[in-house]
């Protein structure tokens, strides 16, 4: 069993169950050394920084297996508070707050660390409650500083308000407005909004994945007016489905719920919430639902798609949320192997999540090895090359635990897969979903239905899960059997035609891709050929070519590829 100094953990000499100490991790680095920012249970073997957030227990430890479960630590909170000052009630009655209000939610005030200022402050403190257990506790400062409480769970802010209508909101001071004007059935997400430039915020969701969300029916939309805001507001409408979203619009002037609580008190606030509109029914249009994206164009910005982490394709092909690609080529070009450096470019530079249906890959271990080699760049196993070692072995693993979730259906029809993949939407904040290949889902056609009108159909199944989710999806198409030319030895460039089943397939994707390789000529680079674009501003038709790395499986712009790596040279007897 390992001890706390077998982590750096100095005591100092005190004792007790709660002990405070300076971090190993961040205090030698810090203006303020010896602050002892370092909580330790010496009881349970836990430990939390209350400034870089590192923490673990004597049972996981550093060591934690990436499956094992996460331990979150419970903050102290006395929930029963009466004891607030009078300038405390006075601040928030400037807001708009009663002190009926700030009872009923349990609202504090004492002393916490701030990571921001490396100091103690005084703070309001705000419990997140579960029943009446306290899962954290956000701290704001007079001068706005804000933190939750270090290593505890992320969790929706008034779970224990959660009703079959259900409004949310971005802070918790628009929570106790809402409350002021008539609704308490309200909750707050954990962490605000992510800035508009934020790439990597999927994980800030966790907290969808709770109980007290099954039974409603209904939510209420009524996020900030502002870049961030909206940005929320378009992630939880694709999470929680448009069809059971409402959305709260403010009146001028207001970005917020408290900004419409001061400003026009608790009945315009009523109103506003009750005035909430739907979301736009799939298929019915108004200028209104894209008049935003009018004024950016007229403004001069162009709209594309998220870039592919290869220069020379992006002029070609980008990849555009709500569409779907098809991916055919020649069995053993290397379609599989394409996508899955795509979808790693994407989760790696954009924070893509995705959903992965390849039988073919399976075991999903032996899938996520390959999968690990694009991300790394160096071979799993050991070889005549530099393979990975155990730290870029746990990166990855960490990597792919939080980007991909491998999919397998008891039952992989189509249906049973795109109902797996929108419950991947809510939990995951999937973007990306992979279905690779089309012949390994269970397909059954009604008596009588010929193929073609079956892809046709499945083929608009497809357009609307992507449409309604926001998400981008691959489907892998074999070709029908194409035949050698007699002069070059060589298979022809399979089109979307070729695919087998029905012309559909070129006619309802929205994009196009073959992935071609000349067998007989390993050194030539891979083709990518881009034969349908149907928006402009995504790509345009052409032929992009790549050069393949044998050994990591990675792909890379062969405009820049000057000559192979060494272990490339080395391994290609074998490969």
């Amino acid at each position: 069993m390992k001890t706390l100094e077998d982590f750096g953990i100095d005591l100092r000499g005190r004792s007790g169950v709660e002990v405070k100490t300076t971090c190993p991790k961040c205090s030698s680095s810090r203006k303020k050394k010896n602050y002892p920012c370092l909580s330790v249970n010496t009881d349970k073997g836990l430990w939390n920084c209350h400034h870089c957030g590192w923490g673990g227990s004597l049972g996981h430890g550093e060591e934690r297996r990436p499956d094992a479960p996460k331990i979150y630590r419970k903050p102290e909170y006395v929930v029963n508070r009466t004891d607030l000052p009078q300038a405390v009630v006075d601040y928030f009655a400037g807001r708009g707050i009663s002190q009926a209000t700030l009872l009923r939610n349990c609202i504090g005030y004492g002393s916490q660390y701030f990571p921001q200022v490396e100091e103690e402050r005084t703070c309001v403190m705000f419990p997140y409650l579960d029943g009446d257990e306290v899962i954290n506790v956000k701290y704001r400062t007079g001068d706005k500083l804000f933190r939750l409480a270090s290593g505890a769970k992320r969790v929706l802010y008034g779970l224990n308000d959660v009703d079959a209508v259900l409004i949310w909101v971005e802070g918790e001071m628009d929570k106790l407005s809402v409350e002021e004007g008539g609704f308490k059935n309200c909750v707050s997400v954990p962490d605000g909004a992510p800035t508009p430039d934020t790439k990597n915020y999927d994980s800030k969701f966790d907290f969808l994945d709770c109980a007290q969300l099954a039974n409603v029916r209904e939510h209420v939309i009524a996020v900030d007016d502002d870049a961030p805001g909206r940005r929320l507001q378009e992630e939880l409408v694709r999470r929680l489905g448009r069809d059971k979203c409402l959305i709260v619009t403010w009146p001028e002037d207001c970005k917020d719920a408290n900004d419409v609580l001061i400003k026009l008190g608790p009945e315009a606030l009523q109103k506003c919430i009750e005035d909430a509109q739907p979301v736009p029914i799939e298929g019915t249009y108004s200028v209104t639902d894209f008049r935003s994206e009018i004024l950016r164009r007229y403004d001069g910005e162009v709209r594309r798609g998220t870039p592919t982490g290869w220069q020379g394709m992006d002029g070609h092909y980008t990849v555009l949320e709500g569409e779907w690609t098809l991916v055919t080529g020649i069995p053993g070009h290397g379609k599989s192997e394409w996508l899955d450096a795509l979808a790693v470019h994407l989760a790696q530079h954009h924070g893509w999540n995705f959903g992965v249906f390849s039988p073919e890959n399976f075991p999903a271990d032996y899938h996520s090895e390959k999968l690990m080699e694009k991300f790394i760049g160096k071979p799993f196993a050991a070889g005549p090359s530099e393979r990975m070692d155990v730290a870029e072995l746990d990166s990855a693993m960490d990597f792919l635990a939080d980007h991909f979730t491998f999919m397998m259906p008891e039952s992989p029809s189509l249906d049973a897969l795109l109902e797996q993949a929108s419950r991947l939407v809510t939990r995951k904040g999937i973007r990306g979903l992979i279905m690779d290949p089309w012949n390994e889902i269970e397909h059954g056609r009604a008596a009588g239905q010929t193929e073609t009108d079956y892809i046709s159909l499945a083929l608009s199944k497809i357009r609307k899960f992507c449409w309604a989710h926001g998400v981008h999806t691959w489907v892998v198409a074999h070709p029908a059997k194409l035949y050698k030319d007699k002069e070059s030895g060589d298979y022809p460039i399979p089109t979307p035609y070729d695919v087998s089943g029905s012309a559909h397939w070129r006619n309802k994707a929205d994009n196009c891709i073959t992935v071609y390789r000349h067998v007989k000529d390993e050194h030539k680079p891979v083709e990518i050929h881009i034969q349908k674009i149907r928006k402009k501003f995504v790509g345009r038709v052409g032929m992009v070519e790549l050069h393949y790395d044998r050994v990591t499986g990675q792909y890379r712009d062969y405009a820049h590829f000057t000559r192979p790596p060494i272990y490339s040279m080395q391994n290609r007897g074998a490969a």
